[in-house]
């Protein structure tokens, strides 16, 4: 009897997994973007790396894009940053044929002229895979 009791006990617990939304990930997701912007705030980026004006912004952080989408109207500078602390990260704009950018460090940025109008999504190399490290960019 308790080895159907504990049979039956995980198989709810799986369908009970599986029929819950997202929304954890999803408070996650915004929770670390918090962070990221907060630790954003206190770098002090070397001038290469700092956002100019006009140039739109995202953050790489704990294996995260924040915002994961971003829409920019065309000619849009977009400036991924870095602001993890020990991770190298890229952009790769795969499906638009775009090489990857080379791996940028903490503290470093990778800036993308936004010169076709359209959605493109995009990953990070190193960390897509494992990881689902992935942005989409709308460019209107």
């Amino acid at each position: 009897m308790i080895g159907k009791l504990t049979a039956t006990a995980l198989v709810m617990i799986g369908v009970f997994a599986f029929l819950t939304p997202p929304s954890f990930a999803q408070n996650d997701r915004e929770t670390i973007c918090a962070e990221a912007w907060e630790r954003y705030k206190t770098l002090e980026l070397e001038p290469d790396y700092k956002a100019q004006p006009g140039e739109a912004v995202v953050l790489q952080y704990k294996y995260n894009f924040c915002p994961m989408t971003l829409t920019v109207k065309k000619g849009t500078t977009v400036r991924w940053i870095n602001v993890d602390s020990r991770t190298s990260h890229s952009v790769w704009l795969k499906e638009k044929g775009e090489a990857e950018s080379e791996r940028f460090f903490p503290e470093e940025s990778w800036g993308y002229v936004a010169d076709e109008t359209g959605k493109f999504p995009y990953l990070c190399g190193p960390h897509w895979k494992q990881e689902g490290m992935t942005g989409t960019l709308i460019v209107e």
